[in-house]
């Protein structure tokens, strides 16, 4: 399983609407379920991507930055 770097989808969180409880609240799914894909355990579908960057205000143009971005090893250069 490719592992994603959620960092900066998890900053905007934090910084519109505060917790990642809220951000399950708005797109009517479990407060699990966004953690577990926030840790790589499952993935976003296609919907709920476009769904979060509505809410978020995350231009289409910057998904692949929130949600395909890949984690790097520590000792690796990105």
């Amino acid at each position: 399983m490719v592992k994603i770097n959620y960092d900066k989808l998890k900053g905007r969180i934090k910084e519109v609407l505060g917790t990642q409880g809220r951000l399950a609240e708005k797109i009517k799914l479990d407060e699990t379920t966004i953690s577990n894909k926030l840790n790589n355990n499952t993935y976003f579908s296609q919907k709920e991507i476009l769904s979060i960057c509505l809410i978020l205000n995350i231009p289409k143009t910057e998904i692949p930055e929130y949600f395909f971005k890949e984690k790097v090893r520590e000792n690796e250069q990105e």
